[in-house]
């Protein structure tokens, strides 16, 4: 099938990131993510690809010694010999071997971060790729050529093996490519763009396939993602206080103080801050408690806050580092087998960033429990005439299934392990499957927020005259043009969808 004139890198012309030794931020990676720019190598980075492969193949040159991965075979085979004539072989059998993933499939926004973050891996010179294979990759993110990746396949140890290996496929010619919006065999899509195959020299398949950056990947778009839904939470759980008539004292920094978590410090202050000016907030309450779900904002928000800053400092260490085997060192002298592709931390910290986040979805849904629940002046599933209209009953039956579901994925994947490659593999993380739980948690959550957005906007419809601060009232206002006011029964799935684009596009402050 001919493939269009590429014309794709038009639309890619921000400043190009050059892919180096320096430490990548949160805010780096959101941008190499969202901002469609290039990326090439440093000629720092060039330098010790180049220096770790002539290393690694003067040393094939001169010493018949087995040296794992590079001239024998792999996982429990490590004891089987490869002759020299047989190590380009040897590493594409590897790649096509390992290709076995099933499943649902990845997520081109998840691809192109496992493509960069490759490239990361790769670009610290202990590798011992050739240069040109890494600057493949980078042709390939540069021009938005993604491999077709499938979910299921990596136990997150030996590295994220049957993910990377269909990442790869397209090196040499083999699998299929999503470019230019439609979907091609990896053949035409080098012919279309004049690229030759790569053939791998030794060890290179290896590289390729032993990294973490399947796991990886999932772990840097969910703490982005988990940083927003931070914000989010903090935000529509202000305008919920608003909307049920709660007490702000709760929030006092006299109370966080004397229990100074990081987290509950900060969330105090931010809601505090939201509600500065809400004639709603200053009126005189006739009940001296609210439930737990608006009084312990703070603390549930706030530790979800501490261990999503946890997560996130450990993902930052990861994508900064080198997670292939074995480890080639030119200025020791030293090829080292080791373990720097075990997902154990990662495994850790993605189960501890689904239980953080999915705790902000579980207050989320009490929150528009008691919004609905006829409570403080408010009417049953806060419609005008309930009875001939249902309001909104279902919608919380909606984020309690949600919720329901999200502690079913907060079973921890890291306390799994299966023994695979003939017992050679035998303790595994099984960080795969905590990256992709905790992915479908992030959007569970999102559908949660949105429809307790959807709640207290309308909760607070029925407050009027009185208002809530300027910077909620904003928000209500934009929420307005979008869904409006539900006076009679409708479709709301309608308005969940669009509560969630909402969220997903609103600009928040940094």
């Amino acid at each position: 099938m001919p493939i269009a004139p590429a014309y794709c890198q038009l639309l890619y012309m921000e400043p190009t990131h050059h892919i180096s030794n320096k430490q990548l931020s949160l805010k780096e990676l959101d941008h190499i993510l969202h901002g469609h720019s290039k990326i090439a190598l440093s000629e720092d980075a060039r330098v010790k690809i180049i220096r770790c492969r002539d290393y690694l193949d003067e040393k094939l040159t001169s010493s018949y010694h087995p040296i794992y991965g590079i001239n024998t075979g792999f996982g429990s085979l490590y004891n089987k010999h490869i002759p020299k004539d047989q190590l380009e072989q040897l590493q594409e059998n590897l790649v096509m071997s390992h290709a076995c993933g099933t499943g649902p499939e990845v997520s081109r926004e998840i691809v192109l971060l496992m493509l960069f973050l490759k490239v990361q891996s790769l670009s610290y010179g202990y590798s011992g790729v050739q240069v040109e294979t890494v600057e493949r990759l980078i042709d390939m993110f540069n021009q938005r050529v993604l491999p077709r990746v499938y979910e299921m396949g990596s136990l997150g140890a030996s590295g994220d093996l049957a993910p990377l290996a269909h990442l790869s496929l397209p090196l040499i010619a083999l699998g299929e490519v999503h470019y230019l919006g439609k979907i091609y065999s990896s053949r035409e899509m080098l012919s279309a763009l004049g690229w030759e195959r790569i053939h791998f020299k030794a060890k290179e398949g290896l590289a390729l396939l032993n990294g973490t950056q399947f796991m990886s990947a999932y772990g840097v778009w969910s703490v982005l993602h988990a940083s927003r839904i931070l914000k989010l939470a903090n935000l529509i759980g202000a305008l919920s206080l608003d909307a049920f008539d709660g007490r702000i004292e709760p929030f006092d920094d006299l109370v966080h103080q004397i229990r100074p978590h990081a987290g509950q410090l900060k969330v105090a202050k931010e809601i505090k801050d939201l509600l500065k000016g809400s004639s709603i907030i200053s009126q005189h309450k006739k009940h001296v408690q609210d439930p737990y779900s608006f009084r312990c904002i703070p603390q549930v928000h706030g530790a979800s806050d501490d261990a999503i800053q946890y997560v996130t400092s450990i993902m930052l260490t990861e994508v900064n580092g080198v997670s292939d085997n074995p480890n080639v060192f030119p200025e020791e002298d030293k090829i080292i087998s080791a373990g720097n592709f075990h997902g154990q931390p990662l495994a850790l910290s993605l189960d501890f960033l689904a239980i953080a986040l999915a705790e902000l979805g579980n207050i989320s849904e009490r929150r528009t429990y008691q919004l609905i629940s006829g409570s403080r002046d408010l009417p049953n599933y806060l419609v005008a005439n309930p009875g001939i209209n249902s309001g909104l009953m279902i919608p919380q039956y909606t984020a309690a299934s949600l919720v329901s579901q999200n502690k079913q994925l907060c079973t921890p994947a890291s306390v799994d392990s299966i023994v695979s490659s003939n017992g050679q593999e035998d303790h595994v993380s099984m960080g795969a499957n905590a990256a992709t739980k905790v992915h479908r948690i992030v959007n569970n959550v999102y559908s949660i927020l949105a429809i307790e957005l959807i709640t207290a906007a309308q909760a607070l419809h029925f407050r009027r005259p009185l208002k809530t601060s300027s910077r909620l009232e904003e928000l209500v206002d934009n929420f307005r043009k979008q869904i409006p006011f539900i006076e009679t029964d409708r479709l709301l799935h309608d308005d969940i969808v669009k509560a969630e684009r909402f969220l997903k596009d609103i600009k928040l402050p940094d």
